[in-house]
């Protein structure tokens, strides 16, 4: 954003801005995700053994709900994608524990926080969370605000599906209506399963299903929290091209997304 160096304009239709969370412009970094792309986005964790709220991490948050997110106002679906490239072996030291050998249980990518979430709570998300003792890349989606959410999660290993130091293009959709969730991988279908088997986000009976009418309260990047009064799961990661849609792209949308960037 002209004038501010710690703001990202959007280059999408909603001119939501995203703030670079402890980094500023330092967190603007020169690694192309893919040909022409230029700088990308840093986040990491900082300081490992205290809970200082320093972690580099982004987005926007503001109660009660960020009015630029109302497209996911009662929306049908969702669509979180874009190139990750992660530098960890796994999550990070958990800094709000008093124990030193704690961990985090996840690595957050990317989401979109539901309409009254405390920072943390999301509508649709990325991340890398352990799924019954195992860490998955999975997307997480909450039809409801203050509701039950549902996980896919894939079956490949991570680091697998996103290799140390590399780029890659992920992408998770979100079907509210018909209670379904995907992730992709370079533009190609991800085999999963679902956490859970019951209906927690009450899809069984009439449509359309929608979600909660309440804008989202933000977006959030690299880690929760986005208005930085607290440290939870940091992704020592870079990204690029984050893409937030307000509806479920079909596989064969996805897959054209993915090359797009090659046209170039």
């Amino acid at each position: 954003m002209p004038g501010d160096t710690a703001l990202e304009k959007d280059q999408g239709r909603s001119g939501t801005e995203i703030e670079l969370i402890n980094g500023g412009a330092a967190q603007r970094v020169r690694d192309a995700a893919y040909r022409g792309a230029g700088r990308a986005l840093q986040t990491r964790q900082t300081n490992p053994t205290s809970s200082g709220n320093d972690d580099w991490k982004a987005g926007i948050y503001a109660q009660p709900g960020v009015r630029t997110l109302r497209a996911f106002n009662a929306v049908g679906g969702t669509t979180v994608m874009g190139w990750f490239k992660r530098s960890m072996d796994g999550p990070a030291p958990n800094t709000v524990t008093a124990d030193p050998n704690d961990l985090y249980n996840a690595i957050g990518l990317a989401g979109l926080l539901t309409g009254d979430s405390d920072g943390h709570g999301v509508r649709a998300l990325l991340e890398l969370i352990d799924v019954n003792g195992t860490l998955r890349l999975v997307a997480l989606g909450r039809r409801l605000d203050g509701g039950n959410s549902q996980t896919f999660a894939a079956t490949e290993d991570w680091k697998t599906l996103l290799p140390k130091d590399k780029w890659v293009h992920i992408a998770a959709t979100f079907d509210f209506n018909a209670g379904t969730m995907a992730l992709y991988r370079n533009g190609q279908p991800v085999e999963g399963f679902y956490t859970r088997t019951d209906d927690p986000w009450l899809v069984a009976g009439p449509g359309p299903h929608v979600t909660t009418a309440s804008d989202p309260r933000g977006i959030k990047i690299g880690g929760s929290f986005p208005q930085n009064t607290v440290e939870r799961n940091p992704c020592d990661c870079r990204m690029d091209a984050l893409t937030f849609l307000d509806r479920s792209l079909s596989a064969r949308e996805v897959a054209a997304q993915y090359r797009y960037y090659f046209r170039h």
